[in-house]
């Protein structure tokens, strides 16, 4: 069955005015000609599309089914004539990427400018999610590339080792552990804790090893952003773990104090991911090979953020035979 968007934009007039005669002008279509085109769409779908009252109409619930549907596709067709406009200007693609903030405060900001010095005709969108959320994007076909940390929750995406990060412990200045070089996890469970929201790859690890330890996460404020973690933590809210890299950046500004985190699972190893293709689009494809350069084609193991990331192996020749 083939649409034509002048009925479906049409349908669209008609249910947001709630007037045939309305949605007729504001489409600028004669009224015996919109009243045709809704009823030859009605009768093509076989079920009415609105119902008629004495102050306007109202859409049933099959006009509302199909009204949802004409906003996305306008929402896409409008996405599609912005992406292919820009390549009139000279840009080349886009390539929308989907990282958790852990990601997004430590490696990949040097890495996005690099990428794009080379490619300066590729735009690029980035979005702020959790590590679960980003797999979902990338699965779903909303994100392009997702970086994130284990655990793997999406099994049919295609992962890369990425980089490794460390996480630390920010305290205050002049607190009672601010004079240790290394705290162990379960000293941190003795104070208020400040930490990032709900889903986030960090927070709920915290709260696993809580559980493991038998011991309540005592989680006294949740926010958005490392800044503000940070200017809670000077403020004597509580203690927080944030990956090293923004703990020693955040040390340099606010009155806190960084210190070590001494557990194995403090070393987090970062995957990028994208959905399976036989070819990769080449802007998703360079943009891969960038970041890692020297990672195979294979995909990464699913590991838990706590295990080792494996060293590389190296191919030695066989010898040949006489």
């Amino acid at each position: 069955m083939r649409f034509d968007l002048t009925s479906l934009n049409l349908v669209l007039a008609i249910a947001e005015t709630r007037s045939i005669t309305r949605g007729a002008e504001r489409e600028h279509l004669a009224l015996a000609a919109a009243s045709k085109r809704l009823s030859d769409l009605e009768a093509r779908l076989g079920v009415a599309l609105f119902e008629r009252r004495a102050r306007g109409v109202e859409p049933t619930e099959a006009g509302r089914a199909l009204v949802r549907h004409i906003r996305s596709l306008n929402t896409s067709l409008h996405a599609l004539e912005s992406e292919v406009v820009e390549f009139s200007r000279g840009v080349k693609g886009h390539l929308r990427i989907a990282a958790n903030a852990s990601a997004i405060a430590e490696w990949l900001p040097a890495d996005l400018a690099t990428f794009s010095k080379a490619h300066p005709g590729i735009r690029i969108s980035l979005e702020d999610l959790t590590s679960a959320e980003v797999q979902a994007a990338v699965a779903s076909g909303r994100a392009d590339v997702g970086i994130f940390v284990p655990p793997q929750h999406e099994a049919e995406l295609a992962c890369r080792p990425y980089h490794e990060g460390t996480l630390a412990v920010l305290v205050p200045r002049g607190h009672v552990l601010a004079r240790r070089r290394a705290v162990a996890f379960d000293a941190l469970l003795d104070f208020d804790i400040v930490g990032l929201h709900l889903g986030a790859a960090a927070h709920e690890l915290m709260r696993e090893r809580a559980q493991a330890l038998g011991r309540p996460l005592a989680e006294r404020v949740q926010v958005r952003g490392f800044d503000a973690i940070a200017q809670l933590v000077e403020a004597g809210l509580g203690v927080a773990i944030l990956p090293a890299v923004v703990a020693e950046r955040a040390s340099r500004i606010f009155a806190v104090q960084p210190l070590a985190l001494n557990e194995d699972w403090a070393r987090r190893h970062y995957l990028l991911a994208v959905k399976p293709q036989p070819v990769l689009p080449t802007v998703v494809q360079r943009f891969v090979d960038a970041l890692c350069p020297t990672a195979s084609d294979s995909p990464a193991p699913a590991a838990t953020a706590s295990e080792p990331k494996p060293a590389a192996r190296q191919s030695r020749p066989r010898p040949r035979k006489p």
